[in-house]
């Protein structure tokens, strides 16, 4: 059974989507068969994969409102190699509802249960907020991937995540695991990107990922040409990084 990760952070900016199109991708490129699946209502990794989000005929707002089976929702990426779920606008209406629903935060692991077997690993991009989308993730998920910005605030609003998690954890699924924090957006030559690396590890420890993202122009432009790091510049700095985290995750969850 495939491993589902969450990619969450309610601080936005992080380096959120970036990683979830990147790592799906690489891992596709490892051998590894991927779901990723879209939770943010912008939208932006279904944009980010070369997908006009407006023009898919189902999208994740069928899946959690159950209004189509997963597998008539999932579409192929080609060029990344990866399947997709896509999310759009819809999925604002989405929240609204699962809000009224008793057992609203549980449709997404529902929803999976069908096709989760068919993958080595099910990715999901969060939305940059802790709101019904994201716990609908987090419910459903084996565990996360926090991509933190090495930047000042970087720790802002970090403590309360974990918080949101351990409560998840406690009351809705209690097999969910951190499997790293992931830091993004790093600039050896800045003091201050290094004192955030350090101070990170020194808050927490081994949940800090060995691999680090640096911060690389050429991950900025991958998104606007609708193509992963991999397709649009693989010997970029960005895209060694990025195989460097499937590699340690591969290894990390013996998948």
């Amino acid at each position: 059974m495939g491993r589902v990760m969450a990619i969450a952070n309610q601080k936005g900016g992080v380096g959120k989507t970036t990683s979830s199109v990147n790592l799906a991708a690489c891992l596709a490129r490892l051998g590894k068969n991927v779901l990723l699946i879209d939770l943010d209502p912008q939208g932006n990794t279904t944009v980010g994969l070369g997908i006009d989000k407006d023009q898919v005929a189902q999208s994740a707002y069928d899946l959690l409102m159950d209004e189509a089976p997963a597998q008539d929702v999932v579409i192929r990426a080609e060029q990344a190699g990866v399947d997709l779920i896509a999310a759009n606008g819809d999925l604002t209406a989405a929240e609204v509802q699962l809000l009224e629903d008793d057992e609203g935060s549980k449709s997404l692991r529902h929803a999976l249960q069908s096709i989760r077997q068919d993958y080595d690993f099910v990715i999901i991009d969060c939305p940059p907020t802790l709101n019904m989308l994201t716990l609908n993730a987090l419910v459903a998920s084996d565990g996360v991937l926090v991509p933190v910005q090495c930047e000042y605030f970087a720790l802002e609003g970090l403590s309360a995540l974990m918080d949101t998690l351990q409560t998840v954890q406690k009351e809705l699924n209690p097999d969910l695991h951190i499997d790293g924090l992931l830091r993004t957006m790093h600039d050896r030559r800045n003091n201050l990107a290094n004192d955030v690396s350090n101070e990170l590890v020194a808050h927490f420890g081994m949940k800090v990922l060995q691999t680090i993202i640096p911060r690389n122009i050429r991950l900025a432009e991958a998104p606007s040409h609708g193509e992963s790091i991999l397709d649009y510049d693989p010997a970029s700095a960005g895209a060694v990084a990025y195989l460097a985290l499937a590699n340690e995750l591969i290894r990390k969850t013996r998948i």
